[in-house]
């Protein structure tokens, strides 16, 4: 997936370069997320950078591994468009979370001077919590619990998330909440009818073409099938296709 090839490119060229201590200190100070409204202004860009950045190689591989296992799934789904606006805007919004209750709660406000947010868990965060909201049903089998319902998976998620809001690392669990509610306020107007993705849509030009009778090959036939299954799904869910629609849905995703 390309996040997950971002990420890790990211990470190998910051790791290399951060052997050297003041280019360790440039990408603390200029490419995390601060939490102090100092920087909002002067650092506006840090909601995106600081999404691409990790404190270590655990870090980066618990993220990549949960990405890649609902991410898969959620792209059988939705369109990528609305993957990307979902995974980018729920990392900044997870940002601007964190950023909201650390200012505005009287308990945090003694961390805000030097708390950083760095790591894509709000964003993979905003994909789990849309996936379980669109297919919450869906069942995944684990290794040790069996077949689970992946809506209880992501309570559990936001369980440990609120116990860690209290924790030392409280501002990365603050953040995934908020990728959470951006992910579950999304398909949720989504199956109301408002796609926020649509602002990034290209508009088809018409074309006139005279004497010539309009052909359309199996592909493209089959492409607009899917696409309005996945629009099924977004305004009722994945329960209500028909046999033939999820068999279509599963070969194109195999293609």
């Amino acid at each position: 997936m390309l996040y997950i090839a971002i990420n890790v490119i990211v990470f190998v060229i910051v790791g290399l370069m951060s052997l050297n201590a003041s280019i360790n200190e440039f990408v603390s100070y200029y490419l995390k997320f601060h939490a102090a409204s100092s920087f909002w202004l002067s650092h506006f860009y840090t909601v995106v950078t600081y999404q691409f950045l990790h404190a270590n190689i655990f870090h980066i591989f618990f993220n990549m591994l949960v990405l890649y296992w609902v991410g898969q799934l959620l792209l059988d789904f939705i369109k990528p468009r609305q993957f990307h606006t979902i995974y980018l805007i729920g990392g900044v919004f997870g940002a601007l979370f964190f950023a909201i209750i650390y200012n505005a709660i009287p308990y945090y406000r003694p961390f805000v001077p030097g708390s950083t947010l760095e790591g894509a868990s709000a964003a993979v965060m905003a994909v789990f919590a849309a996936l379980a909201t669109l297919v919450p049903n869906y069942r995944l089998r684990l290794l040790i619990f069996g077949e689970v319902k992946i809506k209880y998976l992501l309570m559990v998620y936001i369980a440990l998330d609120l116990l860690g809001s209290i924790s030392k690392n409280s501002g990365g669990s603050i953040s995934h909440l908020g990728g959470a509610i951006f992910g579950f306020a999304y398909i949720k107007l989504l199956q109301n009818g408002t796609d926020l993705s649509a602002i990034f849509q290209k508009k088809a030009k018409l074309k006139v073409v005279k004497n010539q009778q309009p052909k359309q090959t199996v592909s493209q036939v089959n492409q607009r099938e899917v696409d309005a299954i996945l629009d099924k799904i977004s305004q009722s869910g994945y329960d209500n296709l028909t046999k033939d629609e999820k068999e279509t849905l599963f070969k194109a995703s195999k293609n």
